[in-house]
């Protein structure tokens, strides 16, 4: 049988693929990421389905789960939030299942960072003012990040920023960026994307950090800076230009 890595979303039921939805709605056997899951799309399992939250398993735990059910001759639906290729310890898994012999494929979802800037309206790529984006991430308890990626040696290229897992250490952070940045650098704090209770925050690197304690916010946000949260002046790109050569 398969272990299928699904991409759940941000935390809108309906925001994940046709696919995902179909083998949700199939599959005998659903592991899940805690809260960060929609309960909704839970409710989509079949009846009588084994659902697993997966919140307090360690690896070992959630390794002999997938593998009973693989031995048991049934399909999983491994949900992660997000899209499983970033920040959700699908590779880990990944490797533990190569090892047991045990067959597995990814369905890609909705990302964090693309449900923020749906919210906020804005393309993260804007033509003469922003063409790279980054994805990264900060640590504190969690693994350490490896030799030159802090935040100052990111920083330094400009491109748009896109911080996981960070708002909590977020008046730590703000020093870092600014020498790159300046404090007049537009920032978006976007809390629980997608969701319901959204919460959008918006300033810039001088004041961010207290309006994100001011408005108490401490996980399940994602963090935007760069110039292209507040471009307006800016060409319009090649691909719809009117100068354009088409065939």
């Amino acid at each position: 049988m398969t272990v299928h890595f699904i991409g759940a979303g941000p935390g809108a039921a309906d925001l994940i693929t046709v696919r995902a939805a179909r083998i949700v709605g199939s599959a005998p056997v659903c592991l899940y990421a805690g809260a960060l899951v929609p309960r909704e799309l839970l409710d989509t399992a079949p009846a009588g389905a084994r659902l697993v939250d997966t919140a307090q398993l360690d690896l070992d735990q959630i390794t002999a789960e997938l593998v009973a059910a693989h031995q048991a001759g049934l399909d999983v639906a491994r949900l992660h939030s997000g899209d499983p290729s970033v920040y959700s310890a699908m590779a880990e898994q990944m490797r533990r299942l190569d090892a047991a012999g045990v067959p597995y494929d990814v369905v890609p979802g909705v990302p964090a960072f693309a449900a923020a800037a749906a919210s906020l309206k804005r393309e993260l790529t804007v033509p003469g003012v922003g063409q790279t984006v980054i994805l990264t991430r900060t640590s504190a308890r969690s693994t350490p990040m490896p030799p030159g990626e802090d935040l100052a040696t990111l920083g330094a290229s400009r491109a748009t920023l896109v911080l996981h897992l960070a708002v909590q250490r977020i008046a730590e952070l703000v020093p870092e960026l600014v020498p790159s940045y300046g404090p007049d650098c537009p920032v978006a704090v976007v809390a629980r994307a997608s969701r319901d209770d959204e919460l959008i925050l918006r300033g810039t690197l001088a004041d961010i950090a207290a309006r994100v304690q001011e408005a108490d916010v401490k996980r399940t946000a994602v963090v935007i800076v760069g110039s292209v949260l507040a471009a307006e002046e800016f060409p319009d790109s090649h691909l719809y230009s009117t100068t354009r050569c088409r065939p």
